[in-house]
Parts: C-alpha cells; structure tokens; sequence
C-alpha cells in the first residue's frame, strides 16, 4: 500500500489543485449512473411502477448503470492511490469493499438464474426471488454509498 501511495500517480494527484475534485465528481456521477438505474429497476422488481415492463426497463436502465461503471471504476483506483496506506486498514473501506462484492454476485444471480429464466415480468407476477434481489440489491447499494460518505469522517 505505500508503494502505492508513494506512486508518481498518486503524487500527481496529490499535487494537482483540480484533479482530485475532479475524480471525486466523476465518481459521484459514476455511482448516481450505477446505483440510480440499479435502485429504479429494483423498485420495479417490486411491483412499482406496474405499467412498465420489467424487460423495456433493463434494456434503457442496466446499460446506463454499465455506463457508470466506466466513471466508478478508473476513479476510485486513482482516488485510493493518493490514501492506500490509511484506506486498505480502514474497516468502512474494507466493509464498502464487500458490499461492492455482495451487490455484484447479487446482480450477476439476478441475470444468470432469475431475468433470463423470467425475461416476461410483467405486471405484478415479479417471481420471490427476483423481489429478494431488489431487496439485497437497494440495501447493499445505500450501504456502499453509505460506507463512501463514511470514509472522509471515520
């Protein structure tokens, strides 16, 4: 880790008046892309919003959520770089880690066994375990948020 944050990357970044400001708003708007469409969709999967099929709402909601991805991800590995020592101890860090975790083995459970079994939701037939995802999937996303506000403060 202090190899890390001893990186010319991490200096660069440390240095730069904007660059960090910068990264925590790309990822900010990244996590609003992915947790946003995720917390729509899985409202749906709740029976909200009744008269939009399930199928219409993954093909325009998921790909902005893969959309935020490409935000999320470069940004938070260069942010952790400028604080690798303090943030690989950190329990809120390691606890956002596994949510992070949870949350995907969630969605790819979700897409693997229970949408492309189910692609025909509509109205409120939601099968349980899809309803179990949405479930899992919004407290682990305002976990993840949750434990994102935390690291500044803990």
């Amino acid at each position: 880790m202090r190899a890390l944050e001893a990186g010319s990357w991490a200096a660069g970044i440390r240095q730069s008046i904007w660059l960090y400001p910068f990264l925590e708003i790309m990822h900010i708007t990244g996590i609003v892309l992915v947790a946003g469409a995720a917390i729509l969709f899985d409202l749906r999967l709740l029976n909200i919003s009744l008269r939009l099929p399930v199928a219409d709402m993954a093909r325009y909601l998921l790909p902005w959520s893969r959309r935020g991805l490409i935000l999320v991800i470069p940004s938070g590995l260069l942010m952790f770089l400028t604080n690798a020592e303090a943030l690989g101890s950190s329990t809120v860090f390691q606890l956002k880690l596994i949510l992070l975790l949870l949350a995907c083995i969630n969605a790819l459970i979700f897409d693997r066994f229970v949408f492309r079994t189910h692609l025909k939701i509509e109205g409120d037939n939601t099968p349980t375990l899809a309803k179990f995802n949405a479930v899992i999937s919004i407290i682990a996303w305002i976990a993840i948020i949750a434990c994102g506000r935390l690291i500044a403060y803990l």
